[in-house]
């Protein structure tokens, strides 16, 4: 009986044992410490990650502003084709305006100028005096 015994409060002995071993693995200081150590074996891989995307950021900002301005400027030049038109057709015009000032100043030249011949005198006209 007494081997029975001596086995209950071994077994006794050795559950508090074992449950007061839980305890203090399980504490909360410990479970703190444990937190901290993982935080600052982890949180310089996780600031370079931070640092990387930020300057993914940067560059992909930098590159949505190109590809829209270039956008912009492609939209603001179709719709500038009828300017283009409008101005072509003005530089048409005076061209054609140009040409026909030098023309006329050619022919007001000729008539105002003419070549005067040694043989043929040029005519009087005629005196209105009354």
């Amino acid at each position: 009986m007494e081997d029975q015994e001596m086995q209950l409060k071994v077994r006794r002995v050795t559950d508090k044992f074992t449950e007061s071993m839980y305890v203090l693995a399980n504490e909360p200081s410990v479970a703190l410490y444990r937190l901290q150590e993982h935080v600052r074996r982890s949180l310089p891989e996780l600031v370079q990650h931070k640092t990387d995307m930020q300057s993914w950021e940067e560059q992909s900002q930098g590159a949505i502003y190109t590809v829209e301005y270039a956008c912009s400027a492609v939209k603001s030049m179709t719709n500038s084709s009828m300017y283009f038109k409008n101005i072509d057709s003005l530089l048409r015009q005076a061209i054609s305006m140009k040409e026909q000032i030098s023309n006329s100043q050619g022919r007001s030249l000729h008539d105002v100028n003419p070549s005067p011949s040694p043989l043929v005198s040029a005519p009087h006209a005629p005196s209105t005096s009354s």
